[in-house]
């Protein structure tokens, strides 16, 4: 009589995914408990890549050495396939492991501030890198072969990727991001010491039973369209979609977890977030300086900028921001017609003065700012008070 070979155990996700967020809690403080919730999610994921359009990055990043960043990849790396640990790596060899045959590499590149901070250049070639490789069908292409006889081939940039750092990031990846901003731990935080030849066991039989899992839901997440928490949108979403799929196919309290730390985490990253020095002058703008206002001279707007605490508008290399670069920012976006926002003429008690009209700012301020945080000022067009007598202006 022939053995019948019986069907693997399920796996119950959700207490898997528990055991993984303990495994972290051991060894890591995070800032917040949403960020438990993302990391552990993001562990999870990168064993199904091929079941989403898109991967986020999850980025450590801290102001100061010393705050639990690398060792955060550290316990990332014993729970994720094929891992990669990466310093000053270049773009090529990067794209030629994502393209090994025995399989895609899961990256962590620690110390990423080598590469793209301040005095470490443009780095255009591992920026592209990583932004192609947050989609599935992201290429990169390179010319291969000697002199006359080469070709262009393309290799596959799609693949996971964990980056930890100080300061910042390019925006365009910290747009492609889960971001934890880590800092150095209290006194009254503790964590066991992590000893790698001890523990990095611990985190493999996890990482092999996250494997096990995600083979028993692929097909489920594959067709997965999570619902998104009320206000992400856009790039946000695209970022939170997959470690949604992921919470909802472990069940329990993690489709919940997940929704909350996704709110919570979004919204952290849009009040931390710079933007472009434009969009910060825009938020400024609306935020800070014509707050219920429907007018106000160049001169006034500059007064009111450049007094801004925590503002880069006092010092740009070394300079205030003065009306001629005003002008050329503010030119970059267009009014509801269409044309570029331009000062105008503003009747004054003592002549006629250049200034700038909150009505040709709204509709930039809607398509470029984020909402206002809870409990800043907010003014409709329809109740902004004239500062001084009006008259209709014409562009500069």
């Amino acid at each position: 009589m022939t053995a019948q070979t019986s069907a693997p155990a399920t796996i119950d996700g959700a207490a898997l995914l528990n055991e993984v967020e303990a495994f972290h809690r051991r060894f890591n403080v995070f800032p917040t408990e949403a960020a438990y919730v993302a990391v552990t999610l993001w562990d999870a994921h990168a064993h199904l890549l091929d079941a989403f359009d898109s991967t986020p990055r999850v980025a450590f990043l801290s102001p100061e050495p010393g705050s639990g960043k690398s060792r955060a990849l550290e316990v990332v790396e014993t729970l994720v396939p094929r891992p990669m640990l990466a310093v000053n790596a270049r773009a090529a060899a990067l794209f030629r492991s994502v393209s090994d045959p025995a399989g895609r590499p899961t990256i962590l590149f620690d110390e990423i501030d080598t590469v793209f901070g301040p005095k470490a250049g443009d780095n255009e070639e591992l920026r592209g890198f990583l932004n192609a490789g947050h989609r599935r069908s992201g290429v990169t292409y390179r010319c291969i072969g000697d002199g006359g006889n080469q070709t262009v081939q393309e290799f596959p940039s799609y693949t996971a990727v964990a980056v930890a750092g100080l300061g910042s990031l390019p925006d365009t990846i910290l747009t492609r991001s889960v971001i934890i901003r880590m800092r150095r731990r209290a006194r009254n935080e503790k964590v066991e010491p992590f000893r790698a030849r001890l523990h990095e066991q611990e985190g493999n039989a996890l990482r092999d039973r996250l494997a096990a899992w995600a083979e028993q839901v692929r097909e489920r997440v594959m067709g997965a369209w999570p619902e998104m928490p009320d206000g992400v949108t856009d790039r946000p979403a695209d970022v939170w979609e997959p470690l949604l799929a992921v919470a909802d196919a472990v069940g329990g309290d993690w489709p919940r977890r997940a929704r909350e730390a996704c709110v919570i985490l979004v919204k952290a990253a849009q009040a931390n977030d710079r933007g472009s020095l434009g969009v910060r002058l825009l938020t400024d703008l609306r935020d800070h300086v014509m707050v219920g206002i429907d007018r106000l001279p160049t001169v006034a707007v500059l007064d009111r900028l450049n007094a801004l605490d925590d503002a880069p508008w006092a010092d740009l290399h070394g300079k205030p921001l003065d009306s001629r670069r005003l002008s050329r920012m503010l030119g970059e976006y267009v009014t509801a017609e269409g044309e570029p926002i331009a000062s105008r003429n503003i009747r004054t008690a003592g002549g006629v003065l250049k200034g700038y009209y909150s009505t040709d700012l709204y509709d930039a301020w809607q398509r470029y700012c984020a909402p206002p945080q809870e409990g800043s000022p907010e003014s409709p067009l329809h109740a902004l008070q004239p500062l001084l007598p009006s008259s209709e202006g014409t562009a500069a």
